[in-house]
């Protein structure tokens, strides 16, 4: 399932926002409250009670954005050179071996220094090269390795933002507001994803390369503004005691808390088991007779279907049972998926698909909220690192096992089969994991 960023505890805006400390205006109140029962349409609390939080917000929106311009303008642009679809999908090779090689040692340093520092450093090394992608193109200097050069040191900046970029939201907003704000992030991210690579391709076409990387160039000062806007975040740790976090002390820290543990392995369930992404050109044209544009709506239909979710998800404000939260959302997922393997009729099988979408915006809101409630700051660089990592492996392992079933045995059984699986996988985790079931917002344990 797909993931975004984060939020957490409390401060007073533009201020540091020091652990302990408790926010007193703005609080959309605990879980359950009548204010929270009544939302439908998205929270925006966190917007109007933190300036640092939503300049971040919009800063990561427009960012996204330009993010998405760029990378499909890349992939047409490999394709423009080489004319070969291999050497299209090793752009995403590059992208993922420094996402997974630096994603823990990216949140080991934002548990070393200062936060804000590094998400600027980092923000304004991918600035820099978009630049240099838009310094290249007006130059016509198209050569593929120089692309894949750049794709790969731009997920070493990510690797290296994410981390810190998250891990600094909790020091911004009041504990009741977690569950708005990852909502609210969930559309900065399947927004970046639907919006982005539709300007990429419109701006390609009129106006060539070069005026999508300028965009995404100046696309990144919002994010530059907000990240030089906001106060020094330096992690909460004893610095007496070690000059660098250990990642293998975060590995360590997660080894024994359970619940948080227990987020990882559910969002395996849906990833690995039920991941049919890599089918849908087979499927859109064994199933439904039809071609790439086919394909294009199967690829839409999970983003539109998680888009909605954030859209109207005000009522998770009411949720208290993170844990059980977590499992339902991604057994409705695995079932989702099943119930769109078994369909052959193309509209109700985006419908299914949407379904599915939604289901993961439910658990990323509920996964993200309790990573930053129940772990302590000086950890969550760390556990963020370990979030990337498993966003970026579990799809591409779901990608393969799926591709794999479906060449044994057939797309239909690969997909329904994979649907199942995850839904008998949560049962067993529900089984073993009572403590996570019981989980409780207002008492948040790691």
């Amino acid at each position: 399932m797909t993931t975004t960023g984060t939020p957490g505890t409390p401060s007073t805006p533009g201020t540091s926002g020091a652990p302990g400390t408790t926010g007193t205006t703005g609080t959309t109140g605990p879980p359950g409250t009548p204010e929270a029962g009544r939302r439908i349409l998205a929270d925006l609390t966190p917007l109007r009670t933190s300036a640092d939080y939503r300049r971040l917000w919009l800063g990561n929106t427009v960012s996204w954005i330009g993010q998405g311009m760029t990378t499909l303008a890349i992939s047409l642009q490999v394709y423009d050179i080489t004319h070969s679809t291999f050497s299209v999908g090793l752009v995403g090779l590059f992208s993922l071996v420094p996402l997974i090689v630096f994603g823990l040692y990216g949140g080991a340093v934002a548990d070393t220094v200062d936060r804000r520092r590094l998400g600027l450093f980092s923000a304004t090394g991918s600035a820099a090269l978009s630049a240099a992608l838009a310094v290249a193109a007006f130059a016509g200097f198209h050569r593929v390795w120089f692309l894949y050069g750049i794709v790969a040191l731009q997920a070493v900046c990510a690797a290296l933002n994410a981390p810190a970029r998250s891990a600094m939201i909790p020091r911004l907003l009041p504990p009741g507001q977690l569950p708005a704000a990852n909502a609210l992030n969930s559309m900065t991210t399947t927004s970046g994803m639907l919006i982005g690579p539709m300007l990429g391709g419109l701006i390609v076409g009129y106006a060539g390369y070069q005026t999508a990387y300028t965009i995404d160039t100046v696309a990144f000062g919002a994010s530059l503004y907000a990240m030089w806007r906001l106060p020094s975040m330096l992690p909460d740790r004893d610095r007496t005691t070690a000059k660098r976090a250990s990642v293998l002390d975060g590995l360590r820290f997660l080894a024994t808390r359970p619940n948080i543990r227990m987020t990882f392995f559910s969002d395996f369930c849906a990833m690995i088991l039920a991941h049919p992404r890599a089918l849908f050109p087979a499927v859109a044209v064994l199933w439904y007779g039809g071609d790439a544009r086919t394909t294009g709506l199967l690829v839409a239909a999970p983003a539109v279907g998680a888009l909605l979710g954030g859209v109207f998800s005000g009522w998770l404000g009411r949720i208290r049972r993170h844990g059980a939260a977590i499992l339902l959302a991604v057994a409705s997922w695995g079932t989702a998926i099943a119930v769109f393997g078994l369909t052959r009729n193309l509209w109700l099988g985006l419908f299914f698909l949407a379904l599915a979408g939604c289901a993961d915006t439910v658990s990323m809101v509920f996964r993200n909220t309790m990573l930053q409630a129940a772990a302590p700051d000086e950890m969550r660089g760390r556990l963020q690192g370990v979030f990337i990592v498993v966003v970026a492996g579990g799809p591409r392992l779901g990608d393969f096992l799926a591709g794999s079933v479906a060449d044994l045995t057939s797309p239909a059984v690969a997909v329904t089969g994979g649907g199942v699986a995850c839904v008998v996988a949560v049962g067993l985790l529900t089984l073993r994991g009572r403590g996570f079931v019981r989980y409780d917002a207002r008492e948040p344990t790691p």
